[in-house]
């Protein structure tokens, strides 16, 4: 990690929460009538586009508040090492977390807030250390485990208010994510003392074997 890439992902973040806290303004000052026509509501096809828009909305000051500064502090986590990849596994938390409310979310409750990203990039960066073999990202992801433990509180059902099955979704999603986004082969794989990898696929031996003999 560079501090550039790090202050890469304070910006980062700091615009999306700057964005979400505007649109909470707008959204409080028209009744909250956003929430109405771009939050979740399960099973309704014409409605699936809003696992996209729900994460950006929230339902009140107390909301939004709750959600910020874990959003921060974990995006922040999530973002530093790429934001292209924090990008796409941004946009699978947020399908992952979107399609789970609207499929088992029982009822026709409307379902917005930013929480679902939350979980996932707690799971993102509490998973992405060990996918990458990268000992700084484990211990970032350890910390951060340590740190946020107790949301997982909420991800389990029964919580009054609560959509669990975001929580859930979005936790799932961010391991997802860390899995389809680890680092490429090559730059996991241990390379011994006379610069080959030591642990070499069966292409890389034949091209060797071919150009010895």
């Amino acid at each position: 990690m560079t501090l550039g890439k790090f202050r890469d992902g304070l910006i980062v973040m700091a615009a999306f929460l700057g964005m979400i806290w505007l649109l909470q303004v707008v959204n409080w000052a028209d009744g909250y009538r956003l929430d109405t026509e771009f939050g979740i509501i399960p099973q309704q096809f014409g409605r699936l586009p809003e696992i996209f828009t729900a994460p950006f909305l929230h339902a009140s000051w107390q909301h939004i508040e709750g959600n910020s500064a874990p959003l921060f502090v974990l995006g922040v986590l999530a973002a530093y090492r790429s934001i292209a990849r924090f990008l796409l596994a941004t946009l699978i938390i947020a399908v992952a977390s979107g399609l789970a409310v609207w499929l088992f979310q029982s009822g026709n409750s409307l379902t917005v807030g930013a929480s679902g990203l939350v979980f996932g990039y707690f799971g993102y960066v509490l998973i992405r250390g060990f996918f990458d073999r990268s000992p700084a990202d484990i211990v970032v992801g350890l910390a951060a485990g340590a740190l946020y433990w107790t949301i997982l509180q909420v991800a389990l059902p029964g919580t009054p208010g609560i959509s669990w099955l975001a929580h859930a979704g979005g936790l799932v999603g961010g391991v997802i994510a860390a899995w389809v986004l680890r680092a490429p082969a090559a730059a996991r794989t241990p390379v011994t003392p006379a610069g080959r990898p030591a642990v070499m696929s069966v292409d890389d031996m034949l091209r060797e074997l071919k150009e010895k003999g």
